[in-house]
């Protein structure tokens, strides 16, 4: 689902304002015994990861599993509800439901049951592609991305839904729709299309849900893998997964500068969310997809939930509203 090697050239890591002088710490990097297991689990394509907070849970869902998951970290008891089909991303609602992107639409879901019923079908505008990662903004809209089928470039979109279940087409003529975030101000989106290795950053307006002004926020060379999954922090400092990268990178989107690197013991990293009693926690999710027989000996953690404490805070996951 995620063969993210097949259609990316090369790029080069500097920062798109290089003239921006800023003094800034060199890389810093998290070995890979500093991370932990949160939970061990064979996760064919494990994804999506989002904090609630309210019912201190990690959510995570397993894309090719059909699964969507709770995690609690003190227990280690997960529960897990099965999809009807291949599901793209999860966002709280309140304590009992939650929005699901399935492959046709997205769904609301009874968090004691199980059950779904339909919230917005998306079958016209999903034509040959499936929903992908998504994040709601801070006015509590979704924005939710697609992918085509066979990775064909420039299928796919960007979409918003509305609480009343109207869909809008955000941004077109995207590949691998990934990871998105809002900084605090409310006044910046970023937003990641997997295969032109690029954080992109928009104005953002909270009251409408408008963005302009596109522009190259970080340029991240292949030899890092690909970026998938993000979150921000407490600094506005993005985290992104490293699909192929065997990493957590964290990025100042401002300057395009790499801060720290996080080395987790999985080939493929998928994203990650920040959470704990104080959000003190970085929670990391793998998949065990695309990986070789000899990757698959060097990482027999493949596909868990990993975390670790990077010395820097998250922030509240936005809710659907």
């Amino acid at each position: 689902m995620k063969k993210y090697i097949l259609i990316i050239a090369a790029t080069v890591f500097v920062s798109c304002n290089s003239n921006k002088k800023q003094p800034e710490k060199s890389m810093d990097t998290i070995k890979t015994n500093e991370v932990t297991v949160a939970y061990q689990v064979d996760a064919a394509l494990g994804e999506g990861a989002i904090w609630n907070h309210e019912t201190n849970e990690l959510f995570w869902i397993d894309i090719e599993g059909k699964s969507l998951n709770m995690l609690n970290p003190k227990t280690k008891q997960n529960r897990s509800f099965s999809t009807a089909s291949q599901i793209g991303t999860v966002v709280p609602k309140n304590k009992d439901e939650a929005l699901i992107a399935l492959v046709d639409g997205i769904y609301t879901m009874n968090l004691n049951t199980g059950q779904t019923t339909v919230f917005a079908d998306m079958k016209e505008a999903l034509t040959g592609c499936r929903l992908n990662d998504g994040k709601c903004d801070p006015a509590g809209r979704l924005w939710v991305g697609s992918m085509n089928w066979q990775q064909e470039k420039g299928k796919a979109k960007l979409f918003t839904i509305q609480n009343d279940a109207a869909v809008t087409t955000k941004i077109d003529s995207v590949t691998i729709s990934n990871g998105i975030v809002w900084t605090k101000d409310k006044k910046t989106m970023y937003y990641i299309d997997t295969p032109t290795s690029q954080i992109k950053a928009y104005d953002y307006d909270n009251a409408t849900g408008n963005i302009s002004n596109e522009r190259v926020a970080v340029e991240i060379s292949t030899d890092l893998g690909f970026p998938d999954g993000m979150t921000i922090d407490a600094e506005d400092m993005v985290w992104v997964g490293m699909w192929n990268g065997n990493a957590v990178i964290r990025f100042n989107p401002k300057t395009g500068k790499l801060l720290r690197k996080i080395e987790v013991p999985a080939h493929n990293v998928t994203s990650c969310a920040f959470g704990g009693d104080n959000l003190e926690t970085l929670f990391i999710t793998s998949a065990k997809l695309d990986m070789t027989e000899e990757e698959l000996k060097k990482y027999p953690l493949a596909g868990s939930v990993f975390k670790v404490n990077p010395g820097v805070k998250g922030v509240k996951s936005n809710f659907f509203k």
